[in-house]
């Protein structure tokens, strides 16, 4: 997706206005305007490029959204990951150790690439329908779903910020007032951004359920109900989620009650999740497109280039070796796929072991693991992030229906059993795995069952910026104490500095200081 992209957040907005509106010149000549650019179907699909490629690129060719930001942001204050003696920045180092405060750079840049990305969806939104209708010749890429594919990505961005930060600002058109004071946006309560969300992914609903060809990995109808069930059920409306979760999770796999169409199943080899020749398979439902080239707005996997090296430490690390040892079984190929503690020297034609783990599941392995790639080779990746991928869905489908039921049913067992199979080499495809071996016990109550399925959500989305997320939704010993529980179990106890106010994020202050005290409803969250 190589767009050249010029927007700001909503943060650079307002002060680029405050510092610079009386050089103003009116009428500028040559500039290109939405209302001259909106002219033709091409023009529609360039915006909405654009829109996407938010999601892998960064206006200041920084780590991107699911590049690596999302990741430092919500990974590094998990029970999972922690920086590496390596790792200099102090504001990732802050988030390591739960010490961060309301003017750390990671935080204030994550915000900001969710509004930008927002304002993109909102000006495509905005002006593709004034596109004459004759001008959609093409029926594969009509003004309605172009739009519909603008508004999953607004509803997955506000989806972020409303889980990062709580009450945030709606913004659902492009901001081009000169007044100062229209830009000055109350934040939103939280159950009303949610509303917005869930309104954005009802209509990307009805966009196609396939694409083929170069339009592979555009949003589905099947993305669309299933980030919807995550929404319901981290809103905790369990019985919109099943229903969501039932239109997903493929007819005919063992279920009761599910009638898919998509052809959503999992890889038998976990691996293939997270390699170039698999990307936008059968298990991914939608995911972050990357290119693998470094430089200018392209896409670049940074997740790869600071996992894989063969110096002494790469930035980012797994909190500890109990991580793996303690949490996968020996024979779990996640464990394998996600960590790698050996390289292969080409000089001495020997294998070199490390005193400790490093991440493996975003390097690109295609040009051969015992190659020992240069450390560079990570930058140029060209793995996906799998913003929603069909295990994520099946344990989801587990945990709603030991929630509606109060208790494990059959269907709830046979959906996290499913990944459990997979994980333990045995899954043959369409809800059958050849191993029971490592299937749950029966009989387990509620709370065990819920332990169960968070605890395999953290085995099979570990570096996928999945697990801070469920740590702090997750209310059934008192708001944030799950979250708490868990950082302060870690050895060494890294995150002692870890307290209540962490699960939610400081707004950017650079936010707050441009309301300038004049705005009374833009407060800061508690504890900040």
């Amino acid at each position: 997706m190589k767009q050249t992209i010029i927007a700001s957040s909503l943060a650079v907005l307002l002060a680029s206005l405050l510092t610079s509106c009386n050089k103003l010149k009116e009428n500028p000549l040559g500039n290109l305007t939405p209302g001259s650019f909106y002219q033709t179907q091409s023009d529609a699909v360039a915006a909405v490029t654009a829109v996407y490629s938010t999601l892998s690129t960064d206006i200041n060719n920084d780590f991107a959204i699911y590049g690596r930001n999302l990741n430092l942001v919500v990974d590094n204050p998990s029970d999972n990951q922690v920086y590496s003696p390596s790792n200099t920045n102090p504001d990732v180092r802050a988030l390591g150790t739960a010490t961060y405060v309301s003017t750390n750079d990671r935080v204030r840049k994550i915000y900001g690439q969710l509004y930008w990305s927002i304002n993109k969806a909102n000006i495509a939104i905005d002006n593709i329908p004034a596109i004459p209708a004759a001008q959609f010749l093409d029926p594969s890429h009509s003004a309605l779903n172009l739009v519909r594919e603008a508004r999953f990505i607004r509803a997955l961005g506000y989806f972020n910020l409303v889980r990062l930060f709580g009450d945030v600002p709606v913004v659902l058109h492009d901001l081009t007032s000169l007044n100062v004071n229209d830009l000055k946006i109350n934040r939103t309560p939280k159950d009303s951004v949610y509303l917005q969300i869930k309104a954005d992914l009802d209509s990307a609903t009805l966009l196609p359920d396939t694409y083929f060809g170069a339009n592979v990995g555009r949003v589905t109808s099947g993305a669309a109900h299933a980030l919807l069930a995550k929404v319901y059920t981290t809103h905790y409306e369990w019985d919109k989620a099943k229903t969501e979760l039932e239109k997903v999770i493929s007819s005919g796999t063992g279920f009761t009650n599910t009638t898919g169409n998509y052809g959503y199943d999992l890889f038998s080899k976990f691996a293939d999740v997270f390699q170039p020749a698999t990307k936008n398979g059968k298990e991914h439902i939608f995911s972050a497109q990357f290119n693998g080239t470094a430089g200018g707005f392209v896409s670049n996997q940074s997740l790869s280039s600071f996992t894989w090296s063969t110096s002494a430490y790469t930035a980012d690390i797994p909190a500890d070796a109990s991580v793996i040892e303690n949490l996968f079984n020996a024979e779990d190929q996640r464990r394998s796929t996600t960590f790698y503690d050996s390289l292969y020297n080409q000089s001495t034609q020997k294998w070199a072991r490390w005193p400790f783990y490093n991440f493996l599941k975003f390097v690109d392995q295609s040009p051969g693991f015992t190659a020992a790639l240069p450390g560079s080779q990570g930058g140029s990746s060209k793995v996906n992030f799998p913003v929603l991928r069909y295990a994520d869905v099946l344990l989801l489908y587990a945990e709603v229906l030991n929630e509606i039921n109060g208790a494990p049913t059959p269907d709830a067992y046979h959906a996290i059993n499913i990944v459990r199979g997979r994980a333990f080499n045995s899954y043959s495809g369409n809800g059958n795995y050849s191993k029971d071996a490592y299937d749950l016990p029966s009989g387990l109550s509620q709370a065990d069952f819920r332990d169960s399925v968070f605890t395999e959500r953290r085995r099979e989305f570990i570096q996928e910026s999945q697990r801070w997320f469920d740590l702090v939704r997750r209310t059934d010993k008192g708001p944030g104490q799950y979250y708490l529980d868990a950082v302060k179990s870690m050895p060494g106890n890294p995150k002692a500095a870890a307290t209540l106010k962490d699960t939610l994020f400081p707004i950017p202050q650079t936010e707050i200081d441009l309301y300038g005290g004049t705005n009374p409803n833009f407060k800061q969250n508690p504890g900040w």
